[in-house]
């Protein structure tokens, strides 16, 4: 997978639509259409084999429409160019986070040397709190 080449079909095959926003910016919320819409095709994500694609519709399947598109929705900025690059970097991030295969995990045992530290540790523990006792 090439980075550049995500970035720019990401850039190109992208849709955004725009609307009315909540949230900060006064009586101006209400007049100007700053939050982002973005939907991106899996069809159309570049430089992926089928293999990724299929990873990227299995761990992106929560922002996965029923047209088979990713949908980031980005609010959070009183100009909507700052939330178009929100939106993009955002998905852009989602994607790669996604076909990032992760290490099989190899069980392991503790050591002779922390379980013997363990319990004396626990020992020690255990004789502080008996000392606590009563006296008498």
């Amino acid at each position: 997978m090439n980075f550049t080449e995500l970035h720019e079909s990401i850039i190109q095959n992208s849709r955004m639509t725009f609307a009315r926003s909540g949230g900060k910016g006064g009586q101006n919320v209400n007049k100007v259409n700053t939050k982002v819409h973005l939907l991106l095709p899996v069809e159309q994500v570049g430089g992926l084999s089928d293999e990724e694609r299929e990873r990227l519709r299995s761990k992106l399947a929560s922002i996965i429409n029923s047209e088979d598109c990713l949908y980031i929705d980005a609010d959070d900025e009183r100009l909507q160019e700052l939330n178009r690059k929100i939106a993009l970097s955002r998905l852009e991030n989602k994607i790669v986070n996604a076909l990032k295969v992760q290490k099989k995990r190899r069980k392991t045992k503790p050591t002779k040397a922390s379980k013997e530290l363990r319990l004396k540790l626990k020992k020690i523990r255990s004789e502080v709190k008996k000392n606590r006792g009563k006296l008498f």
